[in-house]
């Protein structure tokens, strides 16, 4: 089911997205909007989830936003832009499964980039979000 508060477009002028759950662009229309800074795979009680294991920590970033946005009345859906860092660029087909759980239709524009490390040595993955809430 579409979201009212956002529009996923793919337009035929540009190539598809590469993988089912980002969308090439997203229309929304102004309005309140939450920007959630970078989550990495720390559990509310700041401990490290998923030492090693991309798969474990993807899941706890992805949590994380989640219980951030349920706490602002708002869902996954209703996201629509997220930037994905990585410390390693195969996570863009490794984690694809966990991202097409979070986002299974109409999906946020989205990058992902690899970087040379993140806050914690420990940490393989952070992902930044914006979600328009009302």
């Amino acid at each position: 089911m579409a979201n009212p508060r956002k529009t996923a477009l793919n337009p035929d002028v540009v190539a598809a997205p590469l993988k089912q759950y980002y969308s090439n662009a997203v229309r929304s229309d102004a309005g309140p909007l939450l920007w959630i800074s970078g989550q990495v795979a720390l559990d509310a009680k700041g401990e490290l989830v998923g030492k090693g294991d991309l798969r474990a920590q993807a899941v706890q970033v992805l949590e994380n936003i989640k219980g951030i946005l349920e706490d602002s009345d708002a869902t996954m859906d209703d996201i629509v832009k997220v930037t994905v860092y990585v410390t390693d660029i195969s996570a863009f087909n490794t984690i694809a499964d966990i991202r097409e759980k979070y986002f299974p239709v109409f999906g946020p524009a989205s990058v992902i980039c690899e970087v040379s490390a993140l806050a914690w040595p420990e940490f393989m993955i952070e992902i930044e979000a914006v979600a328009v809430v009302s």
